[in-house]
């Protein structure tokens, strides 16, 4: 009879959203064993992201990602699938950068806090602990955000009505609703089984 396969311990982790002041950082667990492809996934969800751009991986000059969706060859993308967190990830305090949206160039680090032993509810990331709203999707990267910051709470200033208009919403970059990632990492089917 073949040997069961042992459970993967857990990796906490801690993402970052670069070039934000005050930062704006997620702290949540996974699989160590779980592929980059899940990761994107995961991250997308616990940052706030619409998942409606491009993204990439990075770690020492290696690049992971969907090597279909680079129509050129030039970011070099290795199969995201087939790399799993702890092959990128091998100690305690090694990082790697995640960018999304190779326009508005959205850069995270991701760090690994701690290694635990597995738990019964290993197989789902869970966000444990984070700070502040997601910026808006297309909202010209961290220099953009920071002009919608300063245009969005202050009624004076001349783009205020245009960017309110543009939010939809009212905007509350301060809050960050952990039960609500919490309850949408918990609907998702784990793996996630991407399109190829």
């Amino acid at each position: 009879m073949p040997k069961a396969k042992a459970p993967s311990p857990i990796y906490e982790l801690k993402v970052t959203l670069m070039d934000i002041a005050p930062p704006i950082w997620r702290r949540f667990r996974v699989p160590g064993d779980m592929k980059l492809c899940c990761l994107h996934s995961a991250l997308q969800v616990v940052m706030g992201w619409t998942d409606s751009h491009l993204h990439m991986f990075q770690k020492d000059d290696v690049n992971w990602g969907v090597p279909e969706w680079d129509e050129f060859g030039d970011l070099e993308l290795n199969e995201e699938g087939d790399v799993r967190v702890c092959d990128v990830l091998k100690a305690i305090g090694e990082s790697f950068r995640y960018t999304y949206d190779f326009g508005d160039d959205w850069t995270h680090e991701v760090v690994l806090e701690n290694v635990q032993p597995v738990a019964s509810d290993s197989k789902r990331p869970v966000c444990i602990a984070g700070e502040r709203r997601c910026p808006p999707e297309d909202v010209g990267g961290p220099h953009g955000y920071q002009e919608f910051l300063d245009a969005v709470f202050d009624p004076k200033h001349e783009e205020f009505e245009h960017y309110r208009q543009w939010a939809g919403k009212a905007v509350h970059a301060e809050e960050f609703d952990m039960a609500a990632v919490n309850r949408k990492l918990s609907r998702m089917r784990w793996p996630v089984r991407h399109r190829r």
